[in-house]
């Protein structure tokens, strides 16, 4: 039983770690100003997605699983792109985020531990759901990415 365990687990954080590979991949070779051209009338950008994916890294792994305080976590705004300073700083505040949950991650015991804060509509969940949960929304929003792409320059693919 553990050895199948073991592979799901390998499964699931090898999806979640090829959509992480996506989205970085996504901002490959733009401009500041092709990376916040707004091509949607709520004004999303592909750097205001890739903002709000390290926002949720940061919010599931390590404000509710782990507990730690994150004034952010309150107020959704993770998707302006706010003072930025560049791609490469987002891309690295994006993967700082996903280093510290494969942290996270590797320091427990078991995905069935479970979040020390209740998400307000999800409650207490297990480890295994956040991953699950963070893989869907990492996948979803590399979808997003992808058109935005395709949209902003007219590259297409992984």
């Amino acid at each position: 039983m553990d050895a199948v365990r073991d592979l799901d687990d390998a499964q699931l954080f090898g999806s979640l770690d090829w959509n992480r590979g996506v989205v970085v991949r996504k901002l490959e070779g733009l401009t500041f100003a092709e990376a916040t051209s707004l091509m949607t009338p709520s004004g999303v950008t592909i750097l205001g997605v890739v903002r709000h994916l390290a926002w949720c890294e940061r919010g599931w792994f390590g404000h509710f699983f782990l507990g730690e305080s994150d004034d952010a976590v309150g107020s959704d705004e993770s998707f302006a792109v706010g003072p930025v300073g560049s791609v490469d700083d987002v891309v690295a505040d994006y993967l700082a985020a996903v280093d510290r949950s494969r942290e996270i991650v590797r320091e427990q015991s078991s995905l069935e531990v479970r979040s020390v804060l209740p998400h307000d509509f999800f409650g207490i969940v297990t480890l295994g759901w956040i991953a699950l949960h963070m893989t869907t929304e990492t996948t979803r929003h590399a979808g997003h990415l992808d058109i935005l792409r395709e949209l902003t320059d007219g590259r297409t693919g992984y």
